[in-house]
């Protein structure tokens, strides 16, 4: 939990300007999604699915590209030319996009929905994410184990986004569990405010795609995340607990986007917008 502190610490207190510079602060990689605990002083959540009622999401992606296929050569040039954003507001995007888990995608979603959600007024909301959180850490635990992809920067000294360490290098990288949670929050956002549906896939779609920016993934790993966490949604509306949780947070979010709450920084929708003008694939 200190490395994801220390993610968040460096990006509320680092200019844009200065992250997108050489030097000392770039920042660490978040960790991995199945293993960086949730809240800080509670107790962790269990759940939604059994591993009865999982997905089996290794026999649905099928295995990563490999050899010399053309998907392969996809991916490395999809790499190789995003080494170039490196400096720009793309690679800056990209940077703050590192952390991840429900509060980290929540305020990233704040410009969708129109204001800074309060999470110690949302109790029912932030527990819908963080325990459908663990469903994503199962659906793309498999795939990474099975297949253990490495990522993009290993052997090589290509520049990244975050500090590179042993730690990092030896993740797996098929699925992207970061993708994969994003565009599951999505799903979730989505039936909750389906007016702005759109919206949320597409700052979704941005924040996957910030992984390739970084060069923590390949392309095709951002696709497969994108899979994962269809397989994984469709899997939790099976499960009643799931809908009676999504009901409550439905009544919970309503009455705070009613009560109005804190503006979001409109350079950072600037921002946003302008990456999802502009897809790097």
């Amino acid at each position: 939990m200190a490395r994801l502190s220390l993610v968040l610490t460096l990006l509320a207190a680092t200019p844009l300007a200065a992250l997108a510079q050489d030097g000392p602060q770039k920042p660490a990689s978040a960790p991995a999604v199945g293993t960086t605990p949730l809240t800080p002083g509670k107790p962790a959540r269990s759940p939604y699915l059994s591993d009865a009622q999982a997905p089996d999401t290794v026999a649905i992606l099928g295995a990563p590209p490999r050899g010399q296929s053309a998907a392969e050569a996809a991916d490395k040039a999809a790499f190789n030319a995003t080494r170039a954003l490196k400096g720009g507001p793309r690679w800056a995007l990209a940077t703050t996009d590192v952390a991840d888990g429900a509060s980290a995608i929540l305020d990233d979603f704040a410009c969708v929905i129109g204001q800074r959600i309060d999470q110690s007024r949302a109790p029912a909301l932030m527990t819908l994410l963080e325990r459908t959180r663990l469903d994503i850490a199962h659906g793309t635990r498999g795939p990474k184990l099975h297949y253990r992809r490495l990522r993009p920067f290993v052997g090589n000294d290509a520049e990244i986004c975050v500090m590179r360490t042993a730690e990092l290098g030896n993740a797996f990288s098929f699925p992207s569990s970061h993708a994969a949670q994003a565009w599951t929050y999505a799903a979730i956002m989505a039936a909750l405010m389906p007016e702005k549906a759109t919206q949320f896939f597409v700052r979704a779609r941005s924040y996957g795609e910030s992984r390739i920016v970084c060069g923590l993934h390949w392309a095709s790993d951002i696709e497969a995340g994108r899979t994962t966490a269809t397989a994984v949604y469709a899997a939790l509306q099976g499960d009643a607990g799931f809908r009676a949780d999504m009901e409550k947070a439905r009544v919970e979010l309503g009455k705070l986007v009613a009560s109005g709450g804190m503006a979001p920084d409109q350079a950072v929708c600037a921002r946003e917008e302008a990456a999802a003008r502009e897809p790097v694939l």
